[in-house]
């Protein structure tokens, strides 16, 4: 069990999922408005359709994937063989998932006029199934995982602004978002030889692989109901308009939550072994750790975006997107609970191999919520959407809570969170402060966001936060082993 590794790898991934949120940033104030809330709905309406078509084609492989594979990751054989398998069903699946969605286009018309659309954006499907980026992550090589992203990210970026010019070119940016997400799994085709050789079999070993993949496709699928079902009803009943309102509110949200959810992959592995294993003390330590990660990052940014809610609006999609300033609030408590979610399911339930009890919860919420969706959204909007989104995040949670195995747990790791908790309140003093001074939105943002960071992190240090002091250090020593390693190049 390495410490460093982890902490090394969560660096990794804070920068791959960072170039990740970064691309949207970057562009998605440009693109909100050149291609309008309109075209905006329909890039957004194709995604929720082809996220039902993409979770047929992976089925639960990932998480599935990512858990088996780490097991035996040092038997190149036996590690060949195991992926050999999973990438056959996972290519079998796929095939499945491409005959639905051409029934599915050809048979309902009201999908007639984003065929197309739809079709480009699919395109990520067979990437992904190809690509196997799960191998990577079980091998944790989060290295290669990171360079890969940015590299396309970068490429991507400088494609949207050459290319991307006017509203009719929401065609031209579905293409170009593809090759962002998804292009860089090509490499992994030839890439993962370094770990084993992985051929196509139809021996794929069946009555061993398919119930579990089968139990996560199922809870998969509930999580995907909840949160692609309020874009799907929205489009639906109220128009393309209010889904590029709602999905810009959701966007900003969802990049937040891609980072706090950074932490699960990277340590899904270690955590899977140490659990099988029943290595306590391991779990412990890798729990604190996900605890520390969470509470220092995530507490600041939901009462940041709570606070700030209406800026972002407005710095992101201008004046058009106002309207969704509300909706953005309302989802910024829903990260709070988000980020309890992913520490009870995907740190703890999935890892120790429960994934009945996740797909209980999780089924019974995407019920809910479907229900929920169905009879609000039509009477009262995407606000709507935003409050039947954070009522069933907090259902899963008070389904899943009381699984969580005791042993495992050090109830005095979570008076870790007081510190953040202390030191996001004074942030938001200065936060409200700044706002009630600064008159142009833009301006307010970036001062409210930089000196409520620079508070944050100094308070942080102050009261000799453990996990924050444990980042400066080594960033300290990381940096004086550079320093002397240039001096020893130079003699």
């Amino acid at each position: 069990m390495s410490s460093a590794s982890i902490k090394k790898n969560t660096v990794y991934n804070i920068i791959k999922t960072a170039s990740t949120i970064l691309f949207p940033i970057i562009t998605f104030p440009y693109i909100s408005r050149v291609l309008q809330p309109e075209n905006i709905g329909k890039i957004n309406f194709g995604n929720s359709i082809v996220g039902y078509i993409s979770l047929l084609a992976t089925l639960g492989v990932t998480t599935y994937a990512i858990r088996e594979c780490s097991k035996v990751k040092n038997d190149r054989e036996e590690l060949g063989k195991l992926s050999g398998e999973i990438i056959s069903i996972n290519l079998f699946t796929t095939f499945i998932a491409y005959i639905v969605l051409a029934l599915f286009l050809l048979l309902y018309g009201k999908l007639r006029d984003y065929r197309l659309l739809i079709m480009i954006q699919s395109m990520s499907v067979i990437f992904t199934t190809l690509g196997a980026d799960w191998l990577n992550t079980a091998m944790e090589d989060f290295k290669y995982i990171t360079i890969r992203t940015v590299a396309f990210q970068v490429i991507s970026v400088i494609l949207m602004f050459i290319f991307v010019r006017e509203p009719n070119d929401y065609f031209k940016y579905a293409i170009i978002t593809v090759l962002s997400s998804s292009g860089g799994n090509i490499l992994n085709i030839i890439y993962r030889r370094k770990y084993c050789k992985t051929r196509f079999t139809f021996k794929c070993n069946l009555k061993k692989h398919l119930p579990p993949i089968l139990g996560l496709f199922a809870m998969l699928l509930a999580q995907q109901i909840f949160v692609m079902s309020d874009t799907t009803i929205i489009g639906l009943t109220l128009g393309d308009y209010q889904v590029g309102l709602y999905s810009t509110a959701v966007k900003i949200y969802s990049i937040l939550n891609q980072i706090m959810g950074s932490i699960t992959w990277v340590v899904m592995a270690q955590l899977s072994v140490a659990y099988s294993e029943h290595k306590v003390d391991d779990v412990k330590k890798i729990l604190k750790y996900v605890i520390q990660f969470s509470a220092v990052f995530g507490i600041p940014c939901v009462v940041g975006l709570f606070i700030l809610s209406p800026e972002v609006i407005y710095a992101v999609g201008g004046s058009s997107y106002i309207e969704a300033a509300f909706t953005l609030r309302l989802l910024s408590l829903s990260l709070a609970t988000a980020i309890i979610n992913n520490y009870i399911i995907n740190i703890n339930l999935l890892a120790a191999g429960k994934d009945k009890i996740c797909l209980f919860a999780c089924s019974i919420s995407a019920v809910i919520n479907i229900v929920a969706n169905i009879i609000f959204i039509p009477k009262f909007g995407i606000n709507a959407a935003a409050i039947t989104t954070m009522a069933s995040q907090i259902c899963i949670a008070i389904l899943c809570i009381r699984y969580l195995k005791k042993e495992y747990h050090d109830l005095s790791n979570f008076t870790l969170i007081l510190r953040p908790a202390f030191a996001s309140v004074v942030m938001a003093v200065i936060v409200v402060i700044l706002k009630s001074i600064i008159n142009k939105y833009i301006m307010r943002v970036f001062a409210s966001v930089l000196c409520g960071i620079a508070s944050y992190f100094i308070l942080l240090l102050i009261l000799r936060d453990e996990f924050t002091s444990n980042i400066v250090k080594s960033c300290y020593a990381s940096l004086k082993k550079r320093l002397a390693s240039h001096e020893d190049n130079e003699r």
